[in-house]
C-alpha cells in the first residue's frame, strides 16, 4: 500500500480489480446464496483490515489470496461444525476410487458447466480446494506455495492430480464421488 493513499482508498482500487476473483472464489466456496453473500463480505472486510499489515514482502495478488483463501478455509470448517451431518470432503484418492461409471450426459450451456465444475470443486477438501481456485486465477506455483505453505513441487503435483480428478468426474457426471 502506497503510505500516500488511505487504507480505503487502496482498498477501492483493489476490489475493482480483484472483485471478480474474489466473487468467484466466494462461490466456490459457499453453494448456498446467502451463506456465499455472508462469505464474500467477511472477504471483503479482512481484506481492508488486513491492508493494514501489508507490507510488500510478497506480491499484492499473493497477499489478496492468501487474506481471501484463509477466510474462505475458516468460513468453511465453521459451517462444517455448525451442521449435525457435515459434507464429507473427499481426498484425491478416495474421490477417483469412488467415481461413478455413469455416463451424464454435460450441457454444452456454459453457465451450467461452470456451475457443474463448481459443484465439484466445493466438494473438494479445503487444502485441494485452494490450490486449484489458485490456479484456476491464474496464479504460478511459487505464489501458490506461498499462500499454503506447501512446496512448489507439492503444488504441481497436487495441480495435476486434482485437474485429473476433476476432468474425469466431470464427464461422469460427479456422482458417488466428489
Amino acid at each position: 500500500m502506497d503510505r500516500t493513499e488511505s487504507q480505503d482508498e487502496f482498498y477501492r482500487k483493489v476490489a475493482e480489480e480483484y472483485g471478480a476473483s474474489l466473487a468467484r472464489m466466494a462461490y466456490a466456496y459457499e453453494a448456498d446464496p446467502d451463506l456465499r453473500r455472508d462469505l464474500s463480505q467477511e472477504i471483503h472486510l479482512a481484506l481492508w483490515r488486513s491492508f493494514e499489515k501489508f507490507n510488500g514482502r510478497c506480491s499484492l495478488r499473493t497477499w489478496i489470496y492468501r487474506v481471501a483463501h484463509n477466510v474462505a478455509t475458516s468460513h468453511v470448517v465453521r459451517q462444517t461444525r455448525g451442521k449435525r451431518s457435515a459434507p464429507a470432503f473427499l481426498t484425491l484418492e478416495e474421490a477417483g476410487v469412488q467415481a461413478s461409471g455413469e455416463n451424464v450426459e454435460i450441457s454444452a450451456d456454459r453457465h451450467q458447466a461452470l456451475a457443474h465444475l463448481f459443484a465439484l470443486i466445493q466438494r473438494l477438501d479445503p487444502l485441494d480446494r485452494q490450490v486449484i481456485l489458485a490456479y484456476l486465477e491464474d496464479l504460478d506455483a511459487e505464489s501458490i506455495a506461498e499462500i499454503t505453505g506447501l512446496s512448489v513441487a507439492n503444488v504441481w503435483t497436487k495441480i495435476h492430480r486434482i485437474k485429473e480428478v476433476l476432468v474425469r468426474q466431470f464427464h461422469r457426471g460427479g456422482r458417488d464421488g466428489l
